[in-house]
């Protein structure tokens, strides 16, 4: 039984008949191991609306935090989830097998968001404003990891909670996911890639206003553990 946790700013009306994730469960409804619990009309982070369901008594073994602008396009996707959970603590969709002190994301080093070697990376994920959109494979999958993709995150929510694991609320919509994955590890959680099928609409906001605004308090938080000098520019 799995929990899909969403928050969009969508009237619950509008969320079903209009965006990429309510029509996408509305095609999956035929499995009845798949409840969605999502947040309408949100105005709150990210980590608020995903910590809520993580501690909800109603809430389910197995947890995956996506975003509203997703094609859920995998009819398997409770037993990819199930499977990929059996042998990992947290999974997602594209990751990196190393961190370093230049990461600030998955993929990219230092504040000029400079791409990380493909050396290092795992993943397929398609992109674009309709399902079944081009596809970007960054290395094979499944492949153990230390950083995942913040837009499809799975987990097993026993083990976040004794792990004492989970999302910062200081971080609403940036650095939220990074942040998630460090803690993850630190607790020894076992990350990792796992085939699932998707479509993310929207490439990121790296580098705007509200991005720059909360780099300081990552690299704050994690100063002296492998985070990013503010200066730092990054580099292969």
């Amino acid at each position: 039984m799995i929990d899909i946790v969403s928050a969009t700013r969508c009237s619950e009306a509008e969320f079903w008949a209009e965006s990429a994730l309510g029509q996408s469960l509305r095609r999956l409804d035929f499995d009845g191991r798949l409840r969605p619990r999502v947040s309408f009309e949100n105005r709150r982070g990210l980590p608020e609306v995903y910590n809520s369901a993580l501690t909800a008594p109603d809430a389910r073994d197995m947890l995956v935090f996506v975003h509203d602008d997703v094609w859920l396009e995998d009819l398997f996707l409770a037993d990819r989830v199930a499977q990929g959970l059996r042998a990992y603590d947290v999974i997602g969709l594209a990751g990196n097998r190393r961190q370093s002190e230049q990461h600030v994301s998955w993929n990219y080093l230092g504040t000029a968001l400079v791409w990380d070697d493909l050396a290092h990376l795992s993943g397929i994920i398609a992109h674009g404003p309709q399902p079944f959109g081009p596809v970007n494979c960054f290395g094979a999958v499944p492949a153990d990891c230390e950083l995942l993709d913040g837009v499809f995150l799975a987990a097993n929510r026993r083990t976040l909670l004794s792990s004492a694991v989970a999302f910062d609320p200081q971080f609403d919509f940036h650095f939220y996911d990074i942040d998630f994955c460090r803690t993850a590890r630190r607790q020894g959680l076992r990350l990792g890639t796992w085939p699932i099928s998707v479509t993310h609409q929207s490439g990121g906001a790296f580098g705007s206003a509200e991005w720059a605004r909360l780099y300081p308090l990552y690299a704050h938080k994690w100063a002296g553990a492998g985070a990013p000098s503010l200066e730092s520019d990054g580099g292969p």
